[in-house]
């Protein structure tokens, strides 16, 4: 019988480390998942899928644009997170405050949430359910999927559609002349940061006066 393991390609001590690292790593994720104290609203519990171009905040950035957004809804206020779940994430770990809040997207993932999640494709802006009335929101973030001069506009439509005027939108510095004109919005001073560096810079735009500057 002839060996023919020479012609079975073989991985490279590099790689297959890296493959391991990575097997570990989730591994210890479902760990976590399914430990005592696992956190569904934390953020990670739904992992990134990178081909809906979705790259989750930073603890720290999500920490702050939640925080900015309950001070600038107010008490009882309303808060929509327009395909920016891990700041809605965030925002439920804070869930004993007095505000409301629900997510937008179009990872059915997250319909896990119950009914403050309502499933959204900015290719149809203001498909959106009867419920969901006009103007109805003290304050809306959203973070457009993509870095293009239609997603920006199509997610500008429900944005205007929801928002009573507070907008906070996160999206690349490259976008900041059609956020503009698209939005009304001026960029802040605080920067975002992402788990996982973007080889794009990112930054905040708002239309009022808000603590991120």
């Amino acid at each position: 019988m002839d060996d023919d393991d020479d012609d079975i390609p073989q991985l490279s001590s590099h790689t297959l480390a890296a493959l391991q690292e990575f097997y570990l790593e989730q591994q210890q994720r479902e760990g976590m998942k399914t430990s005592q104290g696992f956190n569904q609203y934390s953020i990670g519990s739904i992992e990134e899928d990178w081909q809906l171009s979705q790259f989750w905040y930073s603890d720290e950035t999500a920490s702050r644009l939640a925080d900015e957004a309950v001070v600038a809804a107010g008490k009882g206020g309303r808060i929509a997170c327009v395909s920016a779940p891990s700041v809605y994430q965030k925002l439920k770990e804070q869930d004993g405050k007095d505000f409301s809040v629900c997510i937008l997207e179009y990872d059915r993932r997250f319909s896990v949430y119950g009914e403050e999640f309502i499933f959204y494709d900015y290719n149809h802006p203001l498909n959106l359910p009867e419920n969901l009335l006009p103007h109805s929101f003290d304050i809306v973030i959203a973070d457009p999927p993509y870095l293009s001069e239609e997603c920006l506009q199509k997610t500008a439509e429900t944005i205007k559609y929801l928002t009573k005027g507070k907008i906070l939108l996160c999206t690349g510095a490259i976008m900041e002349e059609q956020a503009a004109k698209n939005l009304g919005v001026k960029i802040c001073k605080f920067i975002p940061k992402h788990a996982r560096n973007l080889a794009n810079e990112f930054r905040c735009y708002v239309n009022y006066a808000s603590g991120l500057d």
